[in-house]
């Protein structure tokens, strides 16, 4: 005899019955990572920017605090002495730092606007309608800076050495010659090297941003009688200004930074470029010598000088765009 009321009675249950409740597992170890997960692929550049940036300003700054003392003939071991203001107050006080200070400052003045001005004229060049050839155009400005800034320094120092220069060999016939290591002319030659090696990477960062701008607008100013310099004038250059900020920034804070192309010509300037040259090659000097705190109060000053100068530049700019 088959029995169905076993069956009935399961189907009953499926039918008129509510659902089990959902069974709560505790949060475990796989749970939390999973939601850490996004953490996990920010910390090798976490990890490495610390190491890198963070841990090395931390110990400039704790080591600027101690000053290096030697007794006697200075035949014993130096000793380092806590003393917070001596580095800083010498470094205020030693004429060869601030003259470094100040030429770095006139070197950015007049380089940096004239780097980014050839820059914006390079890339409205390449932009405008009527340009031909705009890949080898833009390669080709941008090939210097491929280049090493310690090689380009070497090419450059026999295109200016006295012997050598092919410069000055193409100017004989009207009799005039150029003294590139004369001291007057020497930082001009240092910018000349830095503007030619970094104006097509400037150059580059604005076309990008110039290709932000909506082919309608350009179409409808040309089709209202616009000419390619008012064009130029009143559309391209205000929608690249966010990126003639961020060059000039870039500019300022590697003005600040120059020791490559001094250090090269240095040994050809004939005395013109001394190791104090800019605040990079005094700290340097500092640091050979082995008063390492003292290099490091230079470094200091230095990058407290461009981040004021930064942020004063930002607040600038930012102010005249909302005007």
């Amino acid at each position: 005899m088959i029995n169905v009321a076993a069956p009935a009675k399961a189907r009953g249950r499926r039918s008129t019955g509510t659902p089990p409740p959902p069974t709560i597992r505790p949060k475990g170890f796989w749970d939390r990572a999973r939601r850490l997960k996004p953490l996990f692929f920010c910390a090798p550049f976490v990890v490495l920017f610390a190491a890198m940036y963070i841990a090395p300003i931390v110990y400039a700054a704790f080591s600027s605090l101690y000053t290096v003392k030697r007794s006697g003939l200075g035949l014993t071991a130096p000793t380092k002495v806590f003393d917070p203001l001596e580095n800083y107050g010498r470094a205020v006080q030693d004429s060869a730092f601030m003259g470094s200070l100040g030429r770095v400052a006139l070197f950015g003045l007049v380089q940096v606007p004239v780097m980014l001005g050839l820059a914006l004229a390079l890339a409205l060049l390449i932009d405008s309608k009527s340009a031909r050839g705009k890949s080898f155009f833009r390669l080709s400005s941008f090939i210097p800076y491929a280049v090493p800034g310690v090689s380009a320094a070497l090419v450059w120092s026999f295109m200016y050495s006295s012997e050598s220069s092919p410069i000055n060999r193409l100017l004989e016939p009207v009799g005039v010659t150029v003294p590139f290591f004369d001291e007057d002319l020497v930082l001009w030659s240092v910018a000349n090297i830095v503007t030619w090696s970094w104006a097509g990477y400037n150059m580059l960062i604005i076309y990008a941003a110039l290709q932000t701008i909506p082919a309608e607008v350009l179409e409808a100013a040309r089709v209202d009688g616009a000419s390619a310099f008012r064009i130029a004038w009143n559309i391209k250059i205000p929608a690249v200004r966010g990126a003639l900020v961020l060059t000039a920034v870039f500019s300022i804070i590697g003005s600040a930074q120059l020791f490559n192309e001094p250090a090269v010509l240095q040994p050809v300037s004939g005395g013109s470029i001394s190791s104090t040259f800019t605040p990079i090659m005094s700290a340097q000097s500092a640091v050979a010598a082995g008063n390492y705190p003292y290099a490091a109060a230079q470094s200091v000053l230095l990058a407290v000088l461009v981040g004021v100068v930064s942020f004063v530049f930002f607040k600038l700019t930012d102010r005249g765009g909302r005007a």
